[in-house]
């Protein structure tokens, strides 16, 4: 009777350790894999922030807008006539007040270009301009003096009927300034800009009257 109520103490610790383990696999399994989650999340977030980030740059400083270059004000020397026609001893003078407007948000570096003034079609002068920086969202002035060749001047057939009849010299020019603007020391972008301008010179007065230029641009 004592024999077959005896009882078995070791298997009901066994089989409670197996249910420990098997009931905390499950809960490493969930930690893993909402840490796997929670480091995806920063990632993705990272990767959007950055994604975000270069197209706003691409939009704002890494967008290179065009240079703008204008004259301002033309000045005529040394223009003197003698017996109705043009003195070919003197050498006429063009001063010219160039600005090139910088619209970027770095700097526009450039070399020295060129100036040619035509009339009747002709080029009658040219001079360069000095190289020079425009600072970002800045505007450079420089001055520019350009001989026109009496000799030139008097080639064209129509300069007698000019300073007789309508007593004023309707002038062309055209500058040229090529340069580059650098973002960040690494982007480089190349530009060349210009303006054509058309001018009036008033003998009697000496005086330039009115004015109209128009900027261009190839790359």
């Amino acid at each position: 009777m004592a024999e077959t109520e005896q009882v078995k103490p070791l298997a009901p610790a066994a089989f409670q350790i197996r249910s420990d383990e098997e009931e905390t696999m499950p809960v490493q399994l969930k930690t893993r894999r909402r840490n796997c989650i929670n480091c995806c999340g920063c990632i993705t977030a990272m990767l959007l922030i950055v994604a975000v980030t270069i197209v706003v740059l691409v939009l704002t400083v890494f967008h290179v807008k065009d240079p703008v270059i204008k004259m301002n004000r033309v000045l005529v020397q040394r223009l003197e006539l003698a017996n109705g026609t043009l003195r070919t001893d003197v050498n006429v003078t063009l001063l010219a007040d160039v600005s090139v407007k910088n619209p970027n948000a770095a700097s526009f570096k450039f070399e020295k270009g060129t100036t040619t003034i035509y009339y009747g079609g002709a080029v009658v002068g040219e001079a360069n301009t000095p190289p020079g920086m425009a600072k970002a969202r800045r505007t450079l002035h420089m001055n520019v003096t350009v001989d026109l060749i009496p000799a030139k001047l008097l080639a064209v057939p129509r300069l007698n009927s000019d300073i007789r009849s309508a007593g004023a010299l309707n002038m062309t020019s055209s500058t040229i300034i090529s340069g580059k603007v650098r973002i960040l020391h690494t982007f480089k972008k190349y530009i060349v800009v210009g303006v054509n301008c058309t001018v009036t010179y008033n003998l009697a007065s000496r005086e330039i009257q009115g004015g109209n230029c128009k900027p261009h641009l190839s790359i």
